[in-house]
């Protein structure tokens, strides 16, 4: 018997055999049956036969060997030359009896299980005064020990079954895999854990969020608007909602119809620390019918640009709740509109404030102090428009002090309806003045 070695290694036996041997020296394999029985030949032949396998040789004239036939392997029992059975080659492998199964559960049975399982959480829910009516869909655990785990920790965070009935959602979020990277994630950026309980009331959406996908590019975004790395967190502390929006959305576009009115780029970044609520501000419904209007007013786009870098909270002041009323009311008080640019640039305050009660409770102080006629209150607030915020003590010391220095009531009056702010400057400044 020759040996040789091919590139696939694998052994090739070249087998040679002569006439007069009537039995076999081998054993033939079929790679589709796991057991082949072969019977004696009676035939003598002089061919070669090349069988790819390793053989090892035991004792007589029949060899134990395995072979590989598409990846199986198969080995052969050996049998004694005398004997007169028939070769058998068995599958090399671990038979399993069939009661011995893995049996998997049918999917009926499964979802029952599920619903059952859902059904206990419902009611564990219900007696804990939680509501579960929004949950349907929601993926929720599946034993009341975990719910009850991530009810705990909302309640750390200072969340109350309150908060948790008004974004029931929340108890998706698992507690390890949402809540602790979302918390120590804001809690590195620098926000304040007093400031957690009412960031998650406002927002509590964020505790679904992604560090890596949602809240580190808003934060980079946020640096990129002139941000400064320490104003951050306060920005975040105003105005949690910002974690959720879209960089190429409400973000950018405000921001960017913001500078085209004339907002300065150097001042951006201090009007979204004031103000971040601006990022979430839509151009169309908010930002523009707001310019538009002043503008109405005939209020110069620079100088609104002026206004909102100053103050730029003025661009949440409602447009058809406050701003139109507003000056309305102004008007009815015997304000000229032609004054009312120089108002607003003086006091943009005031088209924000609640104003009719202040307008009706000031000129009836004053009128009480000095005597001062209806129509000439409209004439003092568009000199001194900050009045209608002026408290009633300030007002009666410096009317006192005029007449203690010898003005007579009238002389007073005509002072005020002059110049208004004498009612507001320091009253240790005016004793020196006429001393």
């Amino acid at each position: 018997m020759e040996v040789f070695h091919t590139g696939v290694n694998c052994e090739i036996m070249k087998i040679r055999s002569c006439s007069g041997i009537t039995k076999p020296g081998l054993l033939l394999v079929h790679s589709e049956l796991p057991a082949l029985t072969f019977h004696k030949p009676k035939l003598t032949w002089t061919s070669t036969l090349k069988i790819p396998g390793n053989c090892e040789r035991t004792s007589g004239s029949v060899t134990r060997f395995r072979c590989s036939v598409a990846g199986r392997t198969f080995s052969s029992i050996p049998v004694s030359s005398s004997s007169s059975k028939p070769y058998t080659v068995h599958l090399n492998r671990k038979q399993v009896h069939p009661s011995s199964l893995y049996s998997r559960p049918s999917l009926s049975n499964m979802k029952k299980e599920r619903i059952a399982n859902r059904a206990k959480v419902y009611e564990f829910l219900r007696v804990l005064g939680i509501i579960p009516d929004e949950l349907d869909g929601l993926e929720l655990p599946v034993t009341v020990e975990v719910i009850q785990e991530r009810i705990d920790s909302l309640h750390k965070l200072g969340l109350t079954i309150e908060d948790i009935n008004n974004y029931p959602l929340v108890l998706g979020c698992s507690v390890k895999k949402n809540m602790i990277p979302v918390l120590d994630y804001l809690g590195k950026l620098g926000i304040r854990k007093s400031t957690f309980t009412e960031f998650l009331r406002r927002y509590p959406q964020v505790l679904h969020a992604s560090v890596v996908v949602d809240l580190a590019p808003v934060v980079k975004y946020l640096q990129g608007m002139d941000i400064k790395p320490n104003d951050i967190p306060r920005v975040l502390e105003r105005y949690p909602e910002v974690l959720g929006f879209k960089l190429e959305g409400t973000m950018s576009t405000s921001m960017a119809y913001l500078v085209g009115i004339g907002v300065s780029r150097r001042e951006v970044g201090g009007v979204l620390t004031r103000y971040p609520d601006i990022l979430g501000m839509r151009v169309g419904r908010v930002i523009k019918p707001f310019v538009d209007y002043l503008e109405g007013l005939c209020i110069p786009r620079l100088a609104i640009a002026r206004l909102i870098e100053k103050g730029p909270h003025i661009l949440g002041f409602g447009l058809e709740e406050r701003v139109k009323p507003n000056v309305a009311s102004l008007l009815e008080f015997n304000v000229r509109k032609e004054s009312l640019p120089s108002i607003i640039a003086q006091y943009s305050e005031i088209i924000g404030i609640d104003l009719l009660p202040k307008l009706l409770g000031q000129r009836s102080l004053i009128q009480s102090i000095i005597d001062l006629k209806p129509e000439d209150f409209g004439t003092v607030v568009e000199k001194m428009p900050q009045i209608v915020s002026l408290s009633k003590t300030s007002m009666v010391k410096h009317a006192d002090f005029l007449k203690a220095c010898g003005f007579s009531l009238q002389q007073v009056r005509s002072m005020v309806v002059e110049c208004p702010q004498i009612l507001a400057l320091n009253l240790d400044i005016m004793k020196l003045s006429v001393d």
